[in-house]
């Protein structure tokens, strides 16, 4: 097989072993909820694909759910339960309309009753009821998506404005329990960050939302100024949790398919988190160190990098790494970087990432196109067009971090 049918294969089986049905199914084994009631909420990218198989379950024992996911992310009707398609990296109107119909769902449940609460990457912009207008909210989103803020720095602020989040969500559902099944798109699975921890003690501290402003020169109201020294729920007493999937998972599965695939696999890391050119370039050179190994080697690493937006391009951090590769690929012998989100979706594109081999950088000069300028102007997505480099998987149904992988095949 080429490289690129390499490539596809591993992506095939890293995101295949990193569905949500096996996890939900682990976590729903034996469990007993009681006579009380039981209801479904699930926020997150991947969170009609565990609501589907929790409802698969548990049958009748589910009297109502309520699903809000990515658009184009339903891929059918779930029984008893309600499914909402809302913004994302951004909220929307419809973002909010669901959340109000998860509050309204769990308001006036007692004691006996249970929330199963859903939960996966993608959650922060999904499951949001604001407590400042929808206007200031799209432009304090759009201000970190433009800063390279990392994950944590901007769940840090959105717990603070928000009537869901920071465990604001926990406390709405009492006096019922809360039994919580997440998918972790955060690497160290920091449980109170994956969604912004909507049903999980918040361990950020009105100190450091104040770092964070200051640190980006945020611009925000006197609302959201006020909002951000307010403290969060420390402490729940009504929560249950349990963490089913991980970028490891990911990485060990990308690893194992590369393996039988004839490749000697390392894991290089889980907890990449850098400039996604800087990941890309990283790549490359142990590329170029290892052109003389006579056996086909994998080079692994899992994570989320950041990107710098400096122009009006198309793309998505996926496809920075694999471009940012290709210089450093050029002329090396059967060699290639690729880079994947685990969801199928990379930036506000429809790629789940790109792919770059020794070719690539020669087929854009030939065109004249300078791999520099398309960084430049974050335009990665139309350059590994021109190469065939576009990786497209569509919705996976997860959502587990990213994993990037170079190939030397021998």
């Amino acid at each position: 097989m080429t490289l690129r049918q390499d490539a596809d294969r591993i992506i095939a089986a890293s995101i295949k072993a990193v569905l949500p049905d096996e996890a939900v199914a682990k976590a729903l084994k034996g469990k007993d909820f009681g006579d009380g009631k039981v209801v479904m909420v699930a926020a997150g990218k991947a969170a009609w694909q565990m609501a589907k198989a929790a409802a698969d379950i548990l049958g009748d024992r589910l009297n109502k759910g309520v699903v809000v996911t990515k658009y184009d992310h339903v891929k059918g009707e779930i029984p008893h339960t309600d499914c909402y398609e809302a913004g994302h990296p951004v909220p929307d109107a419809n973002s909010f309309k669901a959340t109000q119909a998860a509050l309204d769902l769990v308001s006036g449940l007692s004691e006996k009753d249970t929330v199963l609460f859903l939960v996966s990457g993608g959650g922060s912009a999904l499951f949001e009821k604001p407590l400042i207008p929808e206007e200031e909210l799209t432009d304090i989103t759009k201000q970190f998506l433009n800063c390279g803020a990392d994950i944590t720095e901007i769940n840090t602020i959105r717990k603070r404005i928000s009537a869901v989040k920071g465990g604001k969500f926990a406390i709405a559902c009492k006096p019922a329990h809360v039994f919580s099944i997440v998918l972790s798109d955060i690497l160290g699975d920091p449980l109170d960050m994956i969604a912004s921890g909507p049903a999980y003690p918040d361990s950020s501290t009105c100190e450091d939302a104040d770092r964070i402003v200051k640190k980006y020169d945020l611009k925000l109201s006197d609302l959201a100024k006020e909002l951000l020294t307010k403290e969060t729920p420390k402490e729940l007493d009504n929560v249950e949790t349990m963490i089913n999937g991980s970028v490891i998972n990911l990485c060990r599965a990308a690893a194992a398919a590369a393996e039988e695939l004839g490749y000697k696999p390392q894991i290089l890391t889980d907890q990449l988190v850098c400039e996604a050119r800087e990941a890309g370039s990283f790549l490359a050179s142990i590329g170029k160190s290892h052109q003389d190994s006579k056996e086909s080697l994998a080079f692994i690493a899992g994570g989320e990098t950041v990107v710098h937006i400096t122009g009006k391009g198309k793309g998505g951090r996926n496809q920075e790494i694999a471009l940012s590769a290709a210089e450093g690929l050029n002329g090396l012998k059967d060699t290639a970087v690729f880079s994947i989100g685990s969801d199928g979706t990379d930036g506000p594109t429809d790629a789940a990432g790109g792919y770059a081999d020794q070719d690539t950088a020669g087929i854009l000069k030939k065109d004249g196109i300078a791999i520099y300028d398309v960084l430049k102007d974050n335009d990665a997505y139309n350059a590994l067009k021109k190469t065939g480099g576009l990786i497209i998987t569509g919705a996976t149904g997860t959502n587990v971090n990213d994993v990037a992988v170079l190939l030397i095949k021998r």
